[in-house]
């Protein structure tokens, strides 16, 4: 699961939560790299025709997702996905589970926040988080805020999603996306990410004072 933004707030839950190094399951914390923030990434959506024509496409070589109905792609975003040694898993998924409000129910970092929560294989999900330009999870899929908000809206339970090294737009659409790395944002409060605040400011695409 994805729950830890910066190493600063890697520091902070190994207080509040003792036995958070040592019992990570599914994401992890980025660390610095270089990029834009991806708080101002808010992608163009375009709406299907048919919806259960809709496809998720996953390519974890170039961290790129793109919606697609037939060849054609409604939205692409940036994402970042697992690293080598919890990656992401390959293959043919469905979507089968979605929640808007999703915290993280076991400890350590129970209670943090997994906005937009689409699952597509027990504990592993494409979720917002904090973005990271190199794959850094442990095998989930983290999205920006305004992208994950509309990928949401775009997919439903059901929904096909293929998880593959490439794509066939990476070289094309996926290459004209922004790089995207928050590991030099500074952490919202703990205080804030516990609270109903966090989603409450999620629905209006905002976090904290990240703009």
């Amino acid at each position: 699961m994805d729950f830890m933004p910066t190493q600063r707030l890697k520091v902070l839950f190994a207080v509040v939560f003792p036995a958070l190094a040592l019992s990570l399951t599914s994401c992890t914390t980025p660390t610095p790299t270089s990029g834009r923030n991806s708080f101002s990434f808010d992608p163009p959506a375009q709406q299907p025709s048919n919806p259960a024509d809709v496809k998720a496409m996953l390519s974890t070589g170039a961290q790129r997702l793109y919606i697609v109905e037939g060849n054609k792609i409604l939205l692409a975003t940036p994402a970042t996905v697992g690293k080598p040694s919890t990656p992401t898993p390959h293959g043919n998924f469905r979507i089968y589970s979605k929640q808007k409000e999703r915290r993280r129910a076991s400890s350590p970092g129970a209670g943090y926040p997994m906005t937009y929560w689409m699952e597509f294989q027990p504990a592993y999900g494409m979720h917002w988080g904090f973005m990271n330009s190199e794959p850094r999870t442990h095998g989930c899929v983290r999205l920006p805020l305004k992208a994950a908000k509309k990928v949401f809206n775009l997919v439903r339970v059901g929904t096909p999603l293929h998880v593959a090294t490439s794509q066939p737009w990476d070289a094309t659409v996926g290459k004209s996306l922004p790089t995207l790395d928050d590991s030099r944002l500074a952490d919202p409060p703990l205080s804030y990410m516990l609270s109903p605040k966090v989603f409450q400011d999620a629905h209006a695409g905002k976090m904290w004072n990240f703009q």
